[in-house]
């Protein structure tokens, strides 16, 4: 208990000191962000979530999120389909990008531009990349980034139950692996899928959303002023439904405490599309 509240109180942390002054872009990054993406076709396996209704992590006692029909990727996507795409896509090189959309830690692991790190293997989860580069890659690949809620709507399963949360070992098993290091340098699926058959959806890597701040980042996000300042920054915290469910709160946490371009050694990422199923 006493670790947990450790990691907690660290991430806290981050959490309540992350509302920075938003970045400015120029004319000529908007035109870098809005030039077309070539298209990539990565071979993954998507897999059709059934929609219904679930409560958040955050919000009042009796909220319910209605989540629709959607897919989503079964793994994250790995170093060797981040290289495809940035060799498609050169201006998402690591010597090419803008610093607005991607920090100076951008793919730090790569050797160069398309050369990946000698300990690096190709079928592990691609990490050090921004939002904004996941987001052009699911763009690229003809997805899109899940939903905070459609990414914890698939999260609520364990091996055998598509809400396992009620669950005294679930919590508990997910902050176990949390607490693994290095754990990101590990190829994907070779742990056991969920009850959708979707792997590793915590054992590798945190991962974007498309929401993830709670506020969705647009194209000008960055000149514009947030509907809700509060929110942004972190404070819906507070109305939490289970402060006991830790491994949620630390989700909640970390992503509230992300930029945009922040690229970070265990952030990675997988795409969903919007489904309709008759």
């Amino acid at each position: 208990m006493i670790k947990i509240l450790h990691i907690l109180l660290i991430i806290s942390g981050i959490f309540f000191i992350s509302c920075k002054e938003k970045p400015q872009a120029s004319s000529e990054d908007f035109t870098f962000q809005n030039q077309k993406e070539e298209a990539i076709h990565p071979d993954v396996k998507m897999i059709s979530i059934k929609g219904g209704k679930y409560q958040p992590f955050y919000g009042k006692q009796d909220s319910l999120i209605l989540v629709k029909d959607f897919q989503i990727d079964e793994r994250p996507v790995t170093n060797a389909e981040f290289l495809d795409f940035v060799k498609k896509n050169p201006k998402w090189k690591r010597s090419h990008v803008k610093t607005v959309f991607a920090d100076s830690t951008y793919l730090k692991n790569w050797k160069d531009d398309e050369t990946l790190g000698a300990d690096m293997n190709p079928d592990a989860p691609v990490t050090f990349v921004s939002w904004f580069a996941a987001k052009a890659y699911a763009k690229s690949a003809g997805k899109r980034l899940p939903t905070i809620d459609e990414w914890e709507f698939v999260a609520m399963a364990d091996e055998t139950s598509p809400n396992a949360r009620k669950k005294p070992s679930y919590s508990s098993d997910i902050i176990k692996q949390y607490e693994v290091k290095f754990k990101e340098k590990n190829p994907v699926k070779q742990s056991k899928p969920n009850y959708y058959g979707v792997y590793n959806m915590f054992d590798l890597v945190w991962e974007w959303t498309g929401d993830f701040n709670s506020v969705l980042t647009t194209n000008d996000s960055r000149t514009a002023e947030y509907d809700d300042k509060g929110l942004f920054c972190a404070s819906a915290a507070t109305t939490s439904t289970d402060i006991l469910n830790y491994a949620s709160f630390m989700r909640y946490a970390f992503r509230q405490s992300l930029n945009a371009n922040y690229t970070v050694a265990n952030l990675g990422f997988r795409c969903a599309k919007d489904l309709t199923i008759k």
